[in-house]
């Protein structure tokens, strides 16, 4: 231990992550810059982005599945980096993930029972009574029936049962964070709201935390708490998730939001079109990385990269030009009414 009290400590504190990928020749992508962001107990927070802006790098680099180029990442006060292996697999326990392809991420050559006690074994956990009741009782919590389960294989299984049993596989352990990378976009629609609608039961059953990394900000509202939107890599805004959704500040979290398709074609607010080519990761443009698609960049937008800033509400924006969060762009953002998620 560091003699840092975890339960006053976030569950997970991010500082200046940054992860690089080389590239062939001398080259390299930096697909992470300085990303930054803390997770409180119970608490969720949604990354948000387009394809490609690293939201997925940032999550495994959470999990030690990416070598950081810089930063750290500390786990209930514990700095990951400076854990060896055997003390990182101890710890491993308490953070778990649940990936996006839920059949794929299951052996297809396993059980569901031997699915459910292998990390168990792994851990050094594994006791033939007391593992046999807790597979049980985890399979209840997701929601399936131990009994017509537990000899099956995943591909007997649709894919949202498989992911059902993914969730019980990062359950078994008893983790205090799980970080779900797009955990339902693989899903159909009506099984992707019985997950979701799970996912928020288990968070106020168990006491979880949850990084939730997600491109669709329709799924993002109905289970964040708080909100950070990525763009190439960076964090240009983030703060509590009604706020971010209803009154945003960044020009792109508005041109985004205002991308989402409503019900009721009245109820659609004005697309903001973002102009030109999405800039690349390898050459990244002077000052702010969003300027060449914003349609309110400015010259001091070029001259230099705009830090995340404060906002009265709390909220940190990096831009120069932040809309006001008294009176937001008009007709840019139509607000949104909390809604059950129903299957």
């Amino acid at each position: 231990m560091n003699g840092i009290d975890p339960s006053t400590a976030p569950v997970l504190a991010v500082r200046d992550l940054e992860v690089v990928y080389p590239l062939a020749g001398r080259q390299a992508m930096r697909a992470v810059d300085r990303v930054g962001f803390e997770i409180a107990h119970g608490e969720t927070l949604a990354l948000v982005g387009e394809s490609g802006c690293g939201k997925s790098s940032v999550a495994k680099a959470v999990m030690q599945l990416a070598p950081l180029a810089g930063g750290a990442i500390a786990l209930e006060g514990q700095p990951l980096a400076r854990l060896d292996a055997r003390a990182l697999q101890r710890l491993r326990r308490r953070f778990q993930m649940i990936f996006q392809d839920p059949i794929s991420s299951l052996n297809p050559q396993r059980t569901v029972r031997e699915i459910l006690e292998f990390p168990l074994r792994v851990n050094g956990l594994f006791d033939p009574a007391a593992s046999a009741r807790r597979i049980r009782e985890t399979l209840e919590i997701v929601g399936l029936d131990s009994e017509s389960v537990l000899g099956r294989y995943p591909h007997e299984f649709s894919g949202g049962q498989c992911q059902r049993i993914s969730i019980a596989r990062a359950l078994i352990l008893e983790p205090v964070l799980l970080v779900c990378d797009e955990p339902v976009s693989a899903l159909d629609v009506s099984v992707r709201a019985q997950v979701l609608n799970l996912l928020n039961a288990l968070r106020g059953r168990l006491g979880l935390s949850m990084l939730f990394i997600s491109h669709d900000l329709a799924v993002v509202r109905n289970v964040a708490d708080r909100v950070a939107v990525m763009f190439l890599g960076a964090i240009c805004e983030i703060g509590p998730a009604r706020e971010v959704l209803e009154r945003p500040a960044h020009p792109y979290t508005a041109a985004l939001l205002s991308a989402v398709p409503r019900a009721d074609p009245g109820l659609q607010p004005r697309r903001i079109a973002l102009r030109g080519e999405m800039p690349s990761p390898m050459a990244l443009p002077a000052g702010c990385r969003f300027r060449t698609r914003c349609p309110g960049a400015q010259a001091a937008c070029a001259a230099a990269a705009p830090p995340l800033a404060c906002l009265p509400d709390g909220r940190e924006v990096a831009c120069h030009f932040p809309f006001s969060v008294a009176v937001p762009p008009p007709a840019a953002v139509a607000p949104l009414e909390p809604e059950e998620i129903t299957a």
